[in-house]
Parts: C-alpha cells; sequence; structure tokens
C-alpha cells in the first residue's frame, strides 16, 4: 500500500523540463546566460606610475635694488600679480638728492666742456699764426678732452642715480601669484641682502617633477629596442592627488633626463599641466600615471575574465557552438579595470566575462553582450613583465 501510494499521481512529482537520467538529462539542461565581450586587438598603451612633487612653472624672489626704508606695502599677500605691478614703495628721498646732485655735477662738467672748446676755438688761428707755441695748443686740446670725459663720466652717474631713483618702487620681475611679504612697513632693506622681500610663483601652467628608478628605466629602454614596445608621439600624463582622486587635467611629459642620480639610483622625468584652478601648488606630492610605451598587439580583458590557478592564466570563451573552451593565456599587466592580453586569443574571440562561477568547459552557454558597471575612472595601468612598475 505505501508503495501504491508514493507511485500515485497525486504524490508523483514532476521532474524540470529537460530533466533526465545520465548524460541525456545532462546534454538537455538549459544554456546559462553569460556576458561574453568581442575582443580585438589593437595597440594598448603601457603605464607607468611615479612618484612626483609639484613645482612652479616660474619663481622669482622680490629683492630691494636700492637701500631705504619701506614706506608702503601696495599688493595683498596670496593675490595674483602682474608683471611690472608696484609691490613696495621705498623713501625716495635720499635717492631723490643724489639724483640731483648727479644732475648738478653735469650741468656743471657741461659748463666746463663748452668754456674748453670756446678756449680752443679762440687758440686755433693763433697756433695758424704761429702766436702760440704747439705745446701751449695741445695742453688746450688736453683739457678740452678731458672735460668731454668728465661730462661722460657725469652723465653717466646722472644715469645711475635716476636708475636708483626708480628702484624705490619695487615691482614685480614675473606674473604669477605673491606669496607672504618677509618685510613691514617702516623696515629698513637694502642691496644685496639674503631675505627676499616676497617671491612670486606661477602656477598656470605648472611643472610636476617625477623620478624613475634606473632599473626600471633600462628595462624599458631594452624592450623599446628590441621592437617588443614602441614609443608614441607624445606621452601623456595623468595624475592621482594626495587624497586619492584623480586630476582633470591632463598633462605631457616635457623630458627625461640623462643623467642617473648616484644617491638614488633613479632618474628625473619633467611633466607640466595645465592648472586652470590652481588646485595643484608647489611642493604637492603626487602619483603620476604615464603611458611611455605602446604595445603594438594585444587584447583588453576585464580582470574578473582572468582565471589564474597553478601560476598560469586562462580565460573561458564561447566557441562557435556555444560551449565553453578554455584558453591559456599570457598577460603582461593592467590598465585601469582590464588585463593586458599578449598571447593565447584571437581577434573575434567571444571572452566570458559574466557568469563564470555557473559554469565549466563544455558546458552549453546562452552568450549575451557583457555590460560593465559604473565606476569612477579607473586609474592608470599598472605594468608588469618588461614594463613591470
Amino acid at each position: 500500500m505505501a508503495a501504491l501510494v508514493s507511485c500515485g499521481p497525486g504524490d508523483r512529482k514532476t521532474p524540470p523540463e529537460g530533466a533526465g537520467s545520465g548524460t541525456a538529462g545532462a546534454q538537455a539542461a538549459p544554456a546559462t546566460t553569460v556576458g561574453v565581450i568581442r575582443v580585438e586587438s589593437g595597440p594598448i598603451p603601457i603605464a607607468t606610475e611615479l612618484p612626483g612633487r609639484v613645482e612652479a612653472w616660474r619663481a622669482a624672489e622680490v629683492r630691494a635694488r636700492a637701500a631705504g626704508i619701506v614706506q608702503k606695502r601696495l599688493f595683498e599677500e596670496g593675490s595674483q600679480v602682474k608683471e611690472g605691478q608696484v609691490l613696495y614703495r621705498i623713501d625716495p628721498a635720499p635717492l631723490q638728492s643724489a639724483f640731483a646732485n648727479a644732475q648738478a655735477v653735469t650741468r656743471r662738467a657741461q659748463a666746463a666742456l663748452n668754456s674748453a672748446r670756446e678756449k680752443e676755438d679762440r687758440f686755433r688761428p693763433l697756433l695758424a699764426a704761429k702766436m702760440v707755441s704747439e705745446q701751449a695748443f695741445a695742453d688746450i686740446v688736453a683739457a678740452r678732452e678731458l672735460a668731454q670725459a668728465d661730462l661722460a663720466a657725469a652723465r653717466a652717474a646722472q644715469r645711475a642715480a635716476s636708475l636708483n631713483l626708480s628702484y624705490a618702487q619695487v615691482t614685480a620681475p614675473i606674473s604669477g601669484r605673491a606669496g607672504r611679504s618677509l618685510v613691514t612697513e617702516g623696515a629698513l632693506v637694502g642691496q644685496g641682502e639674503s631675505t627676499p622681500l616676497t617671491t612670486i610663483q606661477q602656477l598656470d601652467p605648472i611643472y610636476v617633477n617625477l623620478t624613475q628608478s634606473s632599473s626600471e628605466y633600462l628595462r624599458l629602454r631594452k624592450a623599446l629596442a628590441e621592437g617588443r614596445l614602441e614609443r608614441p608621439d607624445e606621452i601623456e600624463v595623468r595624475l592621482v592627488l594626495e587624497d586619492g582622486t584623480q586630476y582633470r587635467e591632463r598633462g605631457r611629459l616635457l623630458f627625461t633626463d640623462v643623467t642617473i642620480e648616484p644617491g638614488t639610483s633613479s632618474v628625473a622625468l619633467r611633466a607640466s599641466f595645465p592648472n586652470p584652478q590652481r588646485l595643484l601648488l608647489p611642493g604637492m606630492y603626487v602619483r603620476a600615471h604615464l603611458a611611455e610605451a605602446l604595445d603594438a598587439k594585444a587584447w583588453r580583458v576585464p580582470q574578473q575574465a582572468v582565471i589564474r590557478r597553478d601560476g598560469g592564466a586562462s580565460v573561458f570563451v564561447a566557441a562557435a557552438d556555444d560551449t565553453v573552451a578554455v584558453k591559456p593565456v599570457r598577460t603582461t599587466g593592467t590598465t585601469g579595470t582590464d588585463w593586458i592580453v599578449t598571447e593565447g586569443l584571437a581577434d573575434g574571440d567571444r571572452v566570458i566575462v559574466d557568469g563564470l562561477q555557473k559554469i565549466g568547459p563544455g558546458a552549453k552557454v546562452k552568450p549575451v553582450p557583457w555590460k560593465p558597471p559604473q565606476s569612477p575612472v579607473p586609474s592608470a595601468r599598472t605594468p608588469a613583465g618588461v614594463a613591470s612598475r
């Protein structure tokens, strides 16, 4: 009776559609939906992450070029100033007095020269008439030449006094942002002092000085020389700030130094960036991501699609019959959230990205285009292998 009840139509469970026993049941299982991407090879930037410090595009120390008492500071600390703008006014009274004295000396020298010329003109006919000796006339000519030299010296001294008087107004040597004032009104300043009055720095554009280890530099140069990597025409640089955010503006690499620093075994690089919001300030620490080379033929594969096991890497691909196939691959680094694959794939391969935990080799799948999740802008590539950083 128990057997009859258990086999009755009311208690018998209907097996799922496609279910069966043995191999036939497994083949009839519904295909698993998986997200795939169709990969195509192409040149991929080999990015490098380097530490760096921000440096002003131009920096100038404002110094007094004439001695005197500071009467007035004419700028706001931390404000933008223009080249030629008056920043300080030094008491001009002593300088004006020196200039007036130089003018008087010049006028006296001019009068002496005029007198010497008139005397020479009067005695020239007398020399022709032999009414004066040649020696006496030579002394007159020498006196006129001496008066000319005295006038030239007086005029030079007057120009110097005029220049010193103009230095009573201390102007900005460059345009930029002025720092704090290092002197106060009433302070005595003079030429040759070690302390500047203030400093001015140009912040837009701005430099970022980078350092790269000599071993990394040599490894990259070797890969370029062997043709494994290519050098781009222009190297773009992106920055990550101290708080982990990415700097909006893109920069470019200006040069790589030709000297290795012995103390640190590193080579210096310099990049420039637009800085319209003055977000980058001199001395700030940043991390720079720059594409120093290109891998001419490689594939980008999302990191979650690459399976690492027993020291090797592989991916699942959807074959032409929509079954899962395994392909061993070789990776050389990452760019953003993708692995860089240099061997093991072919253009057009459908790499499975989503649903990997539900499938295995030979399983039947239903491929659909994979849509990456919305995320912040990824960081630049962390390379490996020849471009390892």
